[in-house]
């Protein structure tokens, strides 16, 4: 993808965190970018690894999220203002996207991330790999020397952490995982770095957080015993929001323990 493309997409982006009021559409923005519908949408799919649709719902969400950790009493106001015209109708897209329910997200922010700094100086309990049980996914992720915080990685039915992964885990040190026992299907391996932050809105609102994914689905089938490598890097403008709830995803593994 050539860098007037990367551009291009950029700006669309840009117009649909302009516009969440609005019912944009995929020829609106093709318009704002002097590009056709079909190669637009192309062009799109390309950098993102997602549809316009799914990244302009998934902004509405993370923005949602943003507002619940801010203010929630102008949480109805702020509806308005990224396209959702009832409560009801928010809640559930909330809640099938992160996770949780809209109060339930901000009621539990503060205890999830004190869950989260109890890793800073030990590795999450991960259940160890006593024998091999099929089918089998390696990872093995390549990590900034600078970079010190929790690492999650995850098998997702799609190219956008926008709900919970078929199967994942969380490390702090540790640059290997292994997924065992993977119902056979089409995935996508995807990889999120999170800074250890000061600020309780930085493990919500990812965009700090490094990414990594591996570029093409992967098909498991019964057999597979499949290995990846995936670097992690810094977060780019046409990244899409990581919604799904993390933090949450990890404390709920440490209960299942």
């Amino acid at each position: 993808m050539n860098k007037q493309h990367t551009e291009a997409i950029e700006q669309a982006i840009q117009y649909m965190k302009e516009h969440l009021d609005e019912e944009v559409t995929s020829t609106q923005l093709a318009d704002h970018v002097g590009y056709s519908p079909y190669h637009f949408t192309r062009m799109f799919k390309q950098v993102t690894g997602i549809s316009p649709r799914q990244y302009l719902s998934a902004l509405r969400i993370e923005f949602g999220k943003l507002a619940l950790l801010n203010e929630s009493s102008l949480l109805l106001k702020v509806l308005m203002s990224i396209g959702f015209r009832s409560q009801g109708s928010f809640n559930t897209r909330f809640k099938q996207f992160v996770g949780v329910s809209p109060r339930k997200f901000r009621t539990l922010s503060q205890a999830l991330t004190r869950n989260l700094h109890r890793y800073e100086n030990q590795e999450p309990i991960i259940k160890p790999l006593n024998s091999k049980k099929f089918p089998l996914v390696t990872c093995h992720i390549e990590v900034p020397p600078q970079f010190h915080g929790l690492i999650f990685a995850g098998l997702f039915p799609r190219p956008i952490p926008d709900q919970r992964p078929v199967v994942g885990t969380a490390m702090t040190r540790k640059r290997t995982c292994v997924f065992e026992g993977v119902p056979p299907g089409t995935y996508y391996l995807l990889v999120a770095g999170i800074p250890w932050s000061l600020n309780m809105k930085d493990y919500f609102i990812l965009g700090k957080s490094l990414r990594g994914l591996y570029p093409e689905p992967i098909e498991i089938t019964e057999h597979s015993e499949l290995s990846f490598t995936i670097p992690l890097r810094g977060p780019l403008p046409t990244d899409p929001p990581i919604v799904v709830n993390l933090p949450l995803l990890l404390f709920e593994h440490q209960k299942d323990k």
